[in-house]
């Protein structure tokens, strides 16, 4: 009996051991390296919906896997700890690798890396740019004070509401 219910727990055990592991790959795959602490989205809706309900803003990185400059920025993103602790805790995050139908996400043309903010109005907040004028979204590695900055400005559309 005592040999049934140890072989019970440790089959307990095993099946969730493998449910942590599984749950664990999922957040990793959507994290694509920008960061296994983070929440990410599935996709751009899924986004949309959460910022609305959350009233919190949303953050959409577009990027490639195979591009140089979305490499670049992603290893300068994931060791910022400033960046990763706002994205965290006051974003909804999504990255994409494929583009949206929504052309409000391209207000300046398709290109990556670029980053782009949406208020929980679900308005694009074109006026949050990088410090490039042709790229206007675009960020580089040592642009890692002006992303954190122009979070800083996203949080600060969070309209305010009385309980």
């Amino acid at each position: 009996m005592l040999r049934l219910v140890l072989f019970a727990l440790f089959i307990g055990l095993c099946a969730s051991a493998g449910e942590q592991k599984y749950r664990k790959t999922k957040t990793e795959s959507l994290a694509r390296g920008w960061g296994v602490n983070i929440r990410w989205v599935n996709n751009y809706e899924e986004g949309l919906f959460n910022a609305a309900m959350s009233v919190k803003p949303m953050m959409v990185i577009h990027h490639l896997l195979n591009c140089p400059h979305s490499q670049a920025l992603k290893k300068a993103f994931a060791a910022d700890k400033t960046i990763q602790k706002m994205a965290k805790e006051d974003f909804i995050m999504l990255n994409l690798l494929v583009e949206t139908e929504d052309k409000n996400l391209a207000p300046d043309g398709y290109y990556v890396p670029r980053i782009l903010f949406i208020d929980p109005s679900l308005a694009v907040r074109t006026n949050i740019v990088g410090r490039y004028k042709n790229l206007a979204y675009a960020y580089e590695p040592g642009d890692m004070k002006v992303l954190a900055e122009n979070m800083r400005k996203a949080k600060k559309l969070i309209p305010h509401t009385e309980l």
